[in-house]
């Protein structure tokens, strides 16, 4: 279901995409442990994102979802997203509030603090007391309120649109950087009536982050996620993500297998996930890391409930994965990471390769499936304003043993999950199923605009960008043959280091489709 954004960040659409999204998820050094948390204030960011990136090699995900592992939500990212429009329908707002702040008046030089009587030996001259700054209050002007409500606008081809409000509170340190986004939402989506969400996504340093996102509507969708990561830096050791989440969606689409399916056949699930992936990576160097991951779930897939679409009990009533299925996967992958920021990468390059295998319980030997692949990310700056991000994945599943449909490589969406679902952003999420997939994506990302507003600095992009991929069945088969092309452009605010909220516009052979949420997609 398609989630709206708010203000800035790890939106629940919905950041958070779908996870995302994981089989490495990390990256280096950590931040000082000095922040200094700045007075509560609004900001037109509401989420961080799945997505943190600020060094040579951090992997995040509550500001900055990195996502290199199995996320659960394969088919709705809606706990993600539910910001993201809300940060573009609110840049007016921005510059407005920006253009209308007179410039400070000039004042006099304060007046030095009285000397301390100086104190003999090892005990330091107590320092005089700095009183702390009071904001106050104009309510003509929304830059000084304390809760700043956004309006909630988010789109997806498979959600429809959802109209709400998100009420953001924004934390910032003495730098001017979002440590904490405290963003409930209330909204009304016509296919499941009227909802509300929480969300509390903190970032305590750039080398750990924390989210809890839960809500419910009145009809089928609620959603429980809670992710805890540290180490992102890779300066320690060891690098640790873990995430726990309940997720039902009423808004998977499922056309059938292979690279033609037809639209004419389109049918809808209620798709609902029980489980939780722990991610253990061992920093071999700041940019080497071998890491391992153990995701247990149940999914169940029920016939869906929209109207005037079929429920793919329907059309497809003998397909596998219809019902319940327990799923353990174990995965293992070794990660080479060079980015110099993890949320906003501007060079460098992250290269995947992994394999694993999954079963129905612990006996390997009853196995689900084996899968095996690479996935790439790399950036250039050309000009200082300019980014080039370039992304291509490959997945084969060697092995199959009565796979269930959602467990199948699939391309489609606005995120691309390493071991998971891929960017096609002219279609719905995993559009296309089968065994094997390649997709390539390529961006423009241009910053158009900088400016300071709500205590935070925020860079709008323009982003054109170009998707291309297909499934198949062989391995015989040459990937770069028969693809699904996109065209289409992306808009992006950036609130560094850590939120990052987005609406793109692709265009397809099926028509054209709307995505907001948070984070890049690669």
């Amino acid at each position: 279901m398609a989630s709206g954004a708010a203000a800035a960040a790890y939106a629940n659409v919905t950041a958070d995409r779908h996870l995302e999204q994981s089989s490495a998820r990390t990256c280096g050094l950590a931040r000082e442990a000095d922040i200094i948390h700045g007075p509560v204030s609004p900001c037109w960011l509401s989420f961080l994102q799945l997505r943190p990136r600020s060094n040579a090699a951090e992997g995040g995900l509550i500001a900055s979802r990195d996502v290199n592992g199995p996320m659960f939500v394969k088919h709705s990212s809606r706990r993600f997203r539910r910001a993201a429009l809300g940060l573009i329908a609110s840049v007016p707002l921005c510059l407005a509030a920006h253009a209308a702040t007179p410039p400070p008046a000039a004042t006099a030089p304060a007046t030095p603090p009285g000397r301390t009587p100086p104190v003999k030996g090892p005990i330091p001259a107590p320092k005089p007391a700095q009183p702390k700054p009071h904001r106050k209050i104009n309510w003509l002007n929304p830059t000084t309120w304390p809760v700043l409500p956004v309006p909630l606008t988010a789109v997806d081809p498979n959600s429809g649109t959802t109209l709400g409000i998100i009420p953001t509170m924004l934390v910032t340190n003495s730098r001017d950087e979002i440590t904490d986004i405290i963003a409930p939402d209330f909204m009304h989506n016509p296919n499941f009536g009227w909802g509300a969400h929480g969300r509390i996504l903190a970032f305590p340093s750039q080398d750990t982050q924390w989210s809890i996102v839960g809500g419910a509507e009145q009809r089928i969708e609620s959603t429980l996620d809670a992710i805890f990561q540290t180490g992102l830096l890779r300066d320690r050791p060891f690098s640790l993500t873990v995430e726990g989440l309940y997720d039902r969606s009423g808004t998977p689409r499922f056309y059938g297998i292979g690279n033609n399916s037809f639209k004419v056949n389109q049918t809808v699930f209620t798709n609902q996930q029980l489980g939780g992936t722990v991610t253990l990576g061992w920093n071999i160097t700041h940019a080497w890391q071998l890491a391992y991951t153990f995701s247990a779930k149940k999914v169940k897939v029920l016939g869906g409930v929209l109207e005037g679409i079929p429920p793919i009990t329907e059309k497809f009533a003998d397909l596998i994965g219809i019902g319940t299925t327990h799923e353990l996967l174990n995965r293992a992958a070794l990660i080479y990471d060079t980015r110099d920021d993890i949320t906003v990468p501007t060079r460098g390059m992250q290269v995947v390769v992994y394999g694993g295998i999954a079963s129905r319980n612990v006996d390997i030997g009853d196995s689900l499936f084996t899968e095996a692949g690479g996935d790439g990310r790399f950036y250039w700056s050309p000009f200082p304003s300019l980014v080039v991000a370039t992304h291509v994945d490959l997945r084969y599943e060697p092995t199959t043993h009565h796979v269930p449909f959602w467990a199948l490589s699939s391309i489609g969406g606005d995120e691309s999950v390493t071991g998971g679902s891929q960017t096609l952003r002219g279609y719905g999420t995993s559009r296309f199923y089968d065994r094997n997939s390649f997709s390539a994506n390529i961006e423009l990302r241009e910053n158009v605009l900088s400016l300071d507003a709500f205590s935070t600095h925020i860079d709008l992009q323009v982003a054109p960008f170009f998707d291309t991929g297909r499934v198949f069945q062989s391995t015989t088969v040459w990937p770069m043959t028969h693809l699904h092309n996109v065209f289409g452009v992306g808009f992006r605010g950036i609130a560094p280091p850590s939120v990052v909220g987005y609406v793109d516009i692709g265009k397809g052979h099926e028509g054209v489709a709307v995505f907001t949420g948070i984070n890049y997609p690669f």
